[in-house]
Parts: C-alpha cells; structure tokens; sequence
C-alpha cells in the first residue's frame, strides 16, 4: 500500500478543545502513519476527500507555524494540547519539524502545554521541553504485549520504545504521564510494573471503539475482551497496582 504525503495550507491551527482540561488543541497534520485499527479521528476522512484507508495518508499544514503566531497573539492564556486528532510526532514529523515550530512559538507566548504521543521522536525535543514553565508530556501505552500492538496498532512504536521514551522524558525532570486508552488485551500487572516508576500520574481511558476492532478480537479469540464486566475487572486491576500513584479513570 502506497502512502500518500500531500502538503496542504490550513486556515486555522489553534482550535477551542473539548477535552477536559485542554482549552486549545493543536493539530499540524490531518490523518496518522501508525494506522491504529480503533482510531476514533477517522470522522477526519470526511473534511479531506480523502477515501483512503485511514493511516495510508497524511496532510502537513505547511502554514502552521505562520497561522499559529497570528492566532496566538489575539488568544487568551490557556492549556493547549498536542494533539488531539493526529499524533504530531509521527514520522512526517521529522522532516517537517511542525510539532517542534508550535512548541518554540507556544514557549515565545507562555501558553501551557500537554504533548500526547506514541512516537520516541518526542526525545528529540527535550532541550525545547525544558525551556516550558507548565509543560506535561504523556505516552500512549494501550498494552504490555508487542503481539498486541502489532495487530491493533500495527504502524506504530513498539511497546517497549514508547516505555522507553516514558523513562527518559522522566529521567529528564520532565511531568509524565501514561495514557492507557483504549485498554487493550494486556497483563494489567505486568503494564503497571513497566510503567509505574517513570509516571507522574496515569490516565486509564475504558472507551474501547469495540465496533471498529470486533472482528479483530474474534481473529485472535479474545472475545472475553469484548464483555463489559471483564473490562471493569482489568481496570480494578490497573487501578489497584497503581493505588499510590495518582490515577484517572474516564
């Protein structure tokens, strides 16, 4: 399957966010090379023209830089959080160096941030990082199991780099969290014990988008995944191993 790069130039990059505690959210590309199976942002396909499968293509803001500056200068004082509909540190990243443009301009205008991503690119940042007075970054980790990731998310970080990049962000001084969402087949206990200790908090999502991934659970004849009750019990679980570290649920 060919992917598919097109440069593009939006009208608008700094949006009023929705999520709870983000009062802006930045996105500097439309669509995401890691082609997860349960991807919420595919509604995006429809203000694109875009027919592809999603995670087969990618449109980079070009003008992203530029738009934000004059946007910011007329904003109120707020959270902003990167990224709610793509992840800004997939690979068209390191050739376009959006995500590290919205950060030197974010940090020129004193906005807070909060950097959601799979991608070890986040490393590269973490000198920029630093310079922020109010800055968090979380690393999606939706298992403990590599066979798992490469079913559900089969383009992005392995398990292990993403624990990694959460280990060094936190070495570093830097506010972590995991984001565990949505909560995929997993050993509960054994994700706890590779994330607890380079964690600031947790955020544990018990949104699954089970209609977009059913078929993949009757593939793999893990249909017990799919029950409600034993999805409650996994987040018991989770929630226990991680009773002296701060943990939200939503």
């Amino acid at each position: 399957m060919n992917f598919i790069t097109k440069e593009i130039r939006a009208k608008s990059v700094l949006t009023k966010s929705g999520i709870p505690g983000a009062d802006y959210c930045i996105n500097p590309y439309i669509g995401c090379a890691h082609g997860c199976r349960y991807c919420y942002a595919t509604f995006m396909k429809k203000y694109t023209g875009h027919t592809e499968p999603w995670g087969s293509f990618v449109d980079v803001k070009i003008n992203t830089p530029e738009i934000l500056q004059k946007q910011l200068r007329k904003a109120s004082k707020g959270n902003v959080i990167i990224s709610s509909v793509t992840d800004a540190y997939q690979p068209a990243e390191s050739r376009w160096q959006l995500t590290r443009q919205c950060l030197e301009i974010l940090l020129d205008f004193h906005f807070s941030v909060d950097i959601l991503t799979k991608s070890p690119l986040v490393l590269r940042d973490i000198s920029l990082i630093k310079k922020f007075e109010n800055i968090e970054v979380g690393i999606t980790i939706t298992t403990d199991d590599d066979r798992i990731r490469k079913i559900f998310e089969p383009n992005a970080p392995p398990i292990e780099a993403r624990i990694s990049t959460l280990r060094k962000l936190f070495e570093h001084g830097i506010k972590t969290y995991a984001f565990i969402g949505p909560v995929l087949p997993m050993n509960p206990e054994a994700l706890v014990k590779k994330i607890k200790p380079f964690t600031h908090y947790v955020f544990i999502d018990k949104m699954n988008y089970v209609s977009k991934t059913i078929h993949l659970y009757k593939q793999i004849h893990l249909e017990n995944w799919l029950d409600k009750e034993f999805k409650i019990k996994i987040v018991r679980r989770l929630k226990e191993g991680l009773s002296d570290k701060e943990t939200i649920v939503c």
